[in-house]
């Protein structure tokens, strides 16, 4: 055998050794990087909401009222966390009471307190009422003169929430949240806003997403790390 063949097989072994190594190291390298995904990603699970309204069965909801503003944003939200409790909550009725005023009409009270839960859940034969309140501010007005010239505003928007019990008349569950953002197709009369947006989910629907979202947090079902 020549010089030069000799070399030539030593160099075919030396590859031969080097690529059963590698073979031999390729399953390690794929456990050691599973094992490592597992540990930084973990594994999810869904947990059950934090306040469970089944045991009510049937709770009633007033149309949430609005301060500084008039329109549709209060009844766009109401509607909004009416899809929420029942999109995160099984084996309940949701009975919609319609308007603060009329449903205080109604029941002889002239304010959403206790007396008045008490009194709805007599009228309605809930056992507990959710009631709402959205407060407007910062209102920042602009015209927008591009396409179809109308009405812009950059408004901050509080929501606070209560679930009242019809018998006792004590809250069961509040929560609360704010947010901003810039609104369509509003008007501006002595200071207050006026959503009247012939579609109010384009308008303004982000906003008010964002405030049920935060709002009903504790009445959804939510993942969580193990």
């Amino acid at each position: 055998m020549t010089r030069s063949n000799r070399e030539a097989n030593r160099t075919m072994r030396a590859g031969v050794v080097s690529l059963a190594r590698t073979r031999t190291l390729l399953p390690l390298w794929v456990a050691a990087g599973a094992w490592l995904l597992a540990a930084c990603g973990g594994s999810r699970v869904l947990v059950p909401p934090r306040v469970d309204l089944s045991p009510y069965y049937r709770v009633g909801l007033v149309t949430f009222t609005i301060e500084n503003a008039k329109g549709s944003l209060n009844v766009l939200a109401t509607e909004r966390f009416l899809g929420e409790v029942l999109g995160g909550q099984q084996g309940i009725e949701v009975l919609e009471l319609g308007e603060a005023e009329r449903v205080l009409n109604d029941v002889g009270e002239t304010r959403l307190d206790a007396r008045a839960a008490r009194a709805i859940g007599q009228e309605h034969g809930v056992p507990a009422v959710f009631f709402g309140h959205l407060k407007v501010s910062d209102v920042k007005p602009r015209a927008v003169l591009a396409g179809f010239p109308h009405v812009e505003a950059r408004v901050s928007v509080e929501l606070s929430v209560r679930l009242i019990s019809s018998e006792s008349g004590g809250t069961l569950w509040t929560s609360s949240g704010k947010a901003s953002d810039v609104v369509g197709e509003v008007g501006i009369t002595g200071g207050d806003v006026f959503f009247s947006a012939e579609h109010p989910e384009e308008a303004y629907g982000r906003l008010v997403d964002a405030l049920v979202f935060e709002v009903t947090h504790d009445l959804r079902p939510r993942w969580v790390k193990r």
